[in-house]
């Protein structure tokens, strides 16, 4: 990361971003997919010729299309057309099946889908038909995208719903003037769900332009011979939130519409990508896939979020082989990207999740769970955030995003964390994992590491069960290479470093942990955990 501080940002609508670049670079390269290429001022060009198609079919401003695409240059035109409409994008993620894509559309009142019918043998046309028709009943237009549209075009998979292809609508005549304004909707995300129905969380042209520049700027985006990697969807934050951060620094976008290791350290090795914002597993896979001692030599910046428990010396072996991984956090309310470390600091602060804002208008502070006070540096309690990248709530939900958003505009996270001197902050856990153990609030992660030490534990989890005598840890693990849970062992080992209130009552092996797929990446289902740690309390209770 080349600073940590960002200029005002002066493009507020995304059609003068790109308007600025196709001046600016008219020839620089924008994305790239597969053989296919297109320059910034090409991408312009595109993205007038589909907002005149997409304004053909009746979109206009307000109005809601949903991107149920893989990551690929359909994706980011459609976008952008309806940025330049003033319409406004819902995510879709390509792993949604009926009764999610049926709600979705439902809630966000989409008028028109977008979809790529047969991209990775996925039936959509089959899901679509099994989502229920009240679930669709504002949609007018579907759009297909890729080799099968003629065929989806021909039997549309939504009866009284004509499909228009996606390569006509992109042949009308360019749009002109845009009509968007800076605080028009852009896009829409959806929560991951695990404890209860997925919020739909609303962001406007601004808060994203100003956002992908902040971004730009603090990680060395808008620097000569950039370019960025796209490996995680463009459906979720994490992945959007990149792309826009290259697309406003002028950097070329390399698409990779799934993921596949072996093809992603050949395109980091053909593109000289520069830039590298990812999951942990997926660094791991990088890293296990490259041969060479040092393999990334053009890498400059290289992100991660934290999503696989088991995963904990990333940076370790990012070190040895010459690739200074950093933590990253982010979130749909807030955008990902919203904090970072930095590449030049320590292995174990580049290890934790958190960092400084990438925008000098962000605020970050921390209250207290219990009392609502807010908290000095070094004490743990509710991160709070504010700043440009701030969303504008939850579409259609003014009760949620009361809740969620404090009278002075700070964003209640969920998360637990502390402030550190320098201005940096740390991310701990969720606030709903956070244990209340022999009277005091325990971190489950501190419980999880101990365990993780010992030999033959390949992960772990821990969350916490209701008893009479009060609140008891319950550890899952996985066992490396299927070996045998040793009760007793483990139990010596807690005992020996952990006080004895933090000692789980129960050790429960697990092949593998219960897991939510989510556009960002997996996510361990803690409260499919608690049920079962609920359950087999009861049970030895007995």
């Amino acid at each position: 990361m080349t600073t940590m501080t960002a200029p005002r940002p002066t493009d507020t609508t995304l059609a003068a971003l790109l308007a600025r670049h196709a001046t600016e670079r008219p020839g620089q390269s924008a994305f790239v997919e597969g053989e296919a290429s297109l320059d910034f001022a090409a991408l312009e060009l595109a993205s007038r010729r589909l907002a005149a198609g997409l304004a053909g079919l009746g979109i206009g401003t307000g109005d809601r299309v949903a991107l149920w695409l893989p990551n690929g240059l359909a994706y980011v035109i459609l976008f952008l057309a309806c940025a330049r409409l003033g319409a406004c994008a819902v995510s879709v993620n390509t792993r949604f099946r009926a009764v999610e894509v049926g709600e979705l559309m439902r809630r966000s009142g989409a008028r028109a889908l977008a979809y790529h019918p047969g991209f990775q043998h996925i039936d959509f046309d089959g899901i679509l038909s099994e989502v229920a028709p009240q679930a669709l009943a504002g949609l007018a237009h579907l759009v297909a995208v890729g080799e099968n549209a003629g065929r989806a075009v021909s039997t549309p998979p939504v009866p009284g719903c004509a499909v228009a292809r996606y390569d006509e609508l992109g042949a009308a005549p360019p749009l002109d003037a845009p009509t968007a304004r800076d605080e028009s909707p852009a896009v829409i995300f959806t929560s991951s769900g695990t404890t209860r129905a997925p919020k739909l969380i609303l962001h406007s042209q601004k808060t994203l332009s100003d956002h992908a520049q902040a971004v730009a700027t603090a990680f060395g985006l808008d620097a000569d011979g950039a370019a960025t990697l796209q490996m995680v969807p463009l459906s979720g934050v994490y992945g959007f939130s990149q792309m826009m951060a290259a697309l406003a620094g002028g950097a070329p976008n390399i698409l990779m519409p799934a993921f596949d290791a072996t093809e992603a350290v050949a395109l980091i090795e053909r593109h000289a990508v520069t830039h590298l914002v990812s999951t942990d597993l997926q660094c791991v896979r990088l890293l296990d896939e490259a041969e060479a001692a040092r393999p990334f030599p053009s890498l400059r910046f290289a992100g991660f979020s934290a999503f696989t428990p088991s995963i904990t010396d990333l940076v370790a072996q990012g070190d040895a082989r010459g690739v200074p991984f950093v933590g990253l956090y982010g979130s749909s309310e807030i955008q990902a990207l919203f904090a970072a470390q930095a590449p030049g600091d320590p292995p174990e602060q580049r290890a934790r999740t958190g960092g400084r804002p990438v925008s000098p208008e962000a605020q970050v502070r921390v209250r207290d769970i219990e009392t609502d006070a807010l908290l000095p540096v070094g004490e743990t309690g509710e991160l709070e955030f504010s700043g440009p990248s701030r969303m504008l709530g939850y579409d259609r939900d003014d009760a949620a995003s009361a809740e969620a958003i404090t009278t002075d505009g700070f964003v209640k996270s969920g998360d637990l964390g502390h402030l550190e001197a320098d201005g940096r902050f740390v991310f701990l856990t969720r606030r709903g994992d956070v244990m209340r153990l022999g009277g005091f609030l325990v971190n489950p992660a501190e419980i999880e590491a101990h365990i993780q030490a010992l030999p033959g534990i390949e992960g772990c989890q821990v969350v916490a069960v209701e008893r009479p005598g009060g609140a008891r840890a319950v550890a899952f693990v996985v066992m490396a290479g299927g070996m045998p849970l040793d009760f007793r062992a483990l139990r010596s080992h807690c005992l020996k470093g952990l006080a004895k209130y933090k000692l789980p009552k129960h050790f429960i092996a697990l092949d593998a942990f219960p897991m939510t797929r989510g556009a960002n990446g997996l996510k361990v289902q803690r409260t499919r955990l608690r049920e079962m740690a609920e359950a087999a309390s009861r049970g030895r209770s007995r």
